[in-house]
């Protein structure tokens, strides 16, 4: 046993390796029933949740994923009108039918093609001799020249997509849609995939609606507290109005001296009532566990997020249990932070319409676009994003931005982003700026807060500089939110198609019995044909099946319906080269060799055809993967996987099987009709 060691574990070890790779898919589907028995029952899931989340949030992140034509969903393919774009940053008074025609001839050049927009239409207008100087501006305190408008054409067209797809990002976030995959395609086109979509015509809205960019003012005083305990107190089963101030309070000092070091909202709610309003104290007795749960019943609003009261420089974390809004300073501010994990119940709250009715007309409640930064930084995976109050009217819209783009800060060399408005939007906000020096201003895309700069100075002259980004990145995507406002390169659908979670089950099914049939095909036929050797192929048969798709878990892939086609031929070449290696050995038997110096001679004789036919099967799928796009590219990569394992288990794994055997003393092996020399 001991010197067949090594080919034992050659043959076990792919196998124990295949297992720990497919366990979380395997996980992932029990959890995932699990989870779904418990839906309609909140505090069942709730517990759920606390003991298995992080389990299944990681078996769902390692999972080996199914394609849309697998699971049903849509998919999507839009296409940025980069040349709409050019022609909208044409001075309106300057438009001509020079213009026109090399802007409706670069149309028809550039349709269902991937050639670049701009360079075409820099071609066609050159031809008319005459200069962009005539048609285009550029921002204030800029040199005007040729050079400069192409570059900042050229600047807008590479942002434009990033725009885009941006903005898209962000809609498909607040749609809910799980696992959804958004990527450029081209110089100006983007993918979406969207598994388990339902309502496919709310999704096309949603895809080619105008990006809406605002500026509107930050309210985050003791009016939002107030409206947060309100909706503490519908949402837990008590009306506002049945509901005195004495009724759910513990002690006002709880407002300021709970610690950012809490062990929960509830526990250092308990622990900073004072002793003269112990009596009415509702965690008194209760242990830590009985504490989180009470606390959440009676806030099941405010529980869902961390709160911050803003006094100067400092900030300390408190709870509303016992807050008396009205003891509250007029300058306090404040910060609310909500974990990821909490984002879909508290928005689910704040869409009910009873809830609504509390909110003031004038106040907006809504979310950051992207997680916080510091959280990241302790965290890579930590997600918790701010949650604002802001002035329903927008203080400004973003058609009145002329440019914007990342830059540095001289004097700190801190990323920066410098923002230009026409000389209509600078006026109204040298007026807005000057009326709210020290206080926020959000930056909205699309509903959601991006940023909220605080307001130095009046800004009289229409620029301004936004600082505060972590790095040049965010400046950048910062940036490019901003000229999404100003830039009008609307998408389009250019290719859609929906597949219904029937047809998508139906897809599996026939798949699955397709691969099933011509396994046992070749099964069959190798076992009739080759006996012992036979048998060896078919194990190591099976072994490249579950290697391939153990292999597509690993790298985070996504088995399609063409996949399974790719790991259906993948088997055909694993038998192939069995087929080359059992004639091989029968030859070599035939002509009198021991059955080692056969199996020796025949591993060794068929390598070379085994190699020539796998690498051209290999750089055929390499070609597939750079220029094939959605199910050809996912059958190219099924079927670089299977060459790759074809050549471990066809070559190494069937081999140790046969030196095992010869090991043991074996001097025939049944390889099927013997071969005459």
């Amino acid at each position: 046993m001991k010197k067949n060691l090594s080919k034992w574990l050659t043959i076990i070890t792919p196998i124990v390796l295949a297992a720990v790779l497919l366990w979380p898919t395997y996980s992932y589907y029990q959890l995932n029933e699990e989870r779904s028995a418990l839906e309609g029952d909140s505090v069942s899931l709730e517990a759920w949740e606390r003991s298995n989340g992080s389990d299944f949030k990681s078996a769902r992140d390692s999972r080996l994923k199914l394609g849309l034509d697998l699971r049903g969903g849509m998919y999507v393919t839009l296409e940025v009108d980069v040349l709409e774009m050019i022609a909208a940053s044409v001075e309106r008074s300057s438009m001509d039918d020079d213009l026109r025609q090399v802007l409706e001839k670069t149309r028809v050049e550039t349709d269902n093609t991937d050639l670049d927009v701009l360079s075409t239409f820099l071609k066609n207008f050159r031809a008319t001799g005459k200069s962009l100087l005539a048609y285009f501006t550029l921002s204030q305190g800029t040199d005007v020249t040729e050079q400069a408008i192409e570059e900042k054409l050229r600047r807008d067209v590479d942002g434009a997509i990033d725009q885009a797809l941006e903005v898209i990002k962000q809609r498909i976030n607040k749609f809910d849609v799980s696992e959804a995959l958004i990527q450029k395609q081209g110089t100006r086109r983007i993918q979406v995939e969207l598994p388990d979509v339902k309502d496919d015509r709310e999704i096309r809205k949603l895809l080619q609606t105008t990006a809406k960019l605002e500026f509107k003012r930050v309210s985050m005083n003791k009016d939002l507290v107030r409206v947060f305990m309100d909706i503490d107190r519908i949402v837990s089963g008590n009306t506002v109005e049945e509901l005195t101030p004495d009724t759910t309070k513990a002690d006002s000092s709880a407002v300021v001296s709970a610690d950012s070091t809490k062990d929960s909202a509830a526990v250092a709610a308990a622990k900073d009532t004072t002793a003269d309003s112990a009596s009415k104290d509702p965690y008194k007795g209760l242990s830590e566990e009985e504490q989180r749960r009470k606390y959440r019943k009676d806030h099941p609003f405010t529980s869902n997020f961390d709160s911050y009261a803003i006094s100067g420089d400092r900030s300390q974390a408190f709870t509303f249990v016992g807050l008396e809004p009205e003891k509250i300073s007029d300058q306090a501010t404040f910060q609310f932070f909500v974990p990821a994990e909490n984002l879909k119940k508290l928005t689910a709250i704040l869409k009910r319409p009873d809830v609504q009715r509390v909110i003031p007309s004038d106040i907006e409640i809504l979310l950051g676009a992207k997680p916080e930064e510091f959280a990241k930084r302790q965290d890579p995976n930590l997600d918790i994003y701010q949650m604002y109050g802001v002035v329903r009217d927008a203080d400004l819209a973003g058609d009145v931005i002329a440019d914007a783009y990342p830059s540095f800060n001289p004097e700190n060399n801190k990323p920066v982003v410098r923002m230009f408005m026409n000389p209509e939007g600078g006026e109204r906000w040298a007026q807005i700026t000057g009326a709210n020096i020290g206080k926020q201003m959000a930056v909205i895309l699309d509903s959601a807060v991006y940023t909220a700069p605080t307001i130095q100075n009046k800004i009289s002259d229409g620029v301004s500089e936004i600082s505060g980004m972590a790095n040049v990145e965010e400046a950048t995507l910062l940036a490019t939110i901003l000229k999404a406002g100003a830039l009008k390169a609307p998408v389009r659908i250019i290719e859609e198609r929906v597949v219904g979670p029937s047809l998508g089950e139906d897809s599996i099914r026939r798949g699955v019995t397709s691969a099933l049939i011509s396994f046992a095909v070749v099964i069959f036929f190798m076992l009739a044909y080759y006996a012992v050797g036979g048998a060896i192929a078919d194990i190591a048969l099976l072994l490249n099946v579950v290697l391939v798709v153990a292999a597509l878990a690993a790298l985070g892939g996504t088995l399609t319906l063409p996949g399974i086609a790719g790991i259906i031929l993948s088997t055909a070449m694993a038998v192939d080269a069995n087929i080359l290696i059992f004639e091989r050995i029968r030859e070599e038997l035939a002509a009198g060799r021991t059955l080692k110096g056969a199996v020796e001679q025949g591993y060794g004789k068929a390598w070379s055809a085994i190699i020539d036919s796998n690498i051209t099967n290999m750089l055929s799928g390499l070609v597939l993967i750079f220029l094939g796009t959605g199910p050809v590219r996912g059958f190219a990569v099924t079927l670089i996987a299977g060459v790759v394992m074809t050549l471990f288990t066809a070559v190494v794994v069937t081999r140790a099987f046969f030196e095992i055997m010869i090991a043991s003393g074996a001097t025939t092996i049944n390889l099927g009709q013997k071969k005459t020399a």
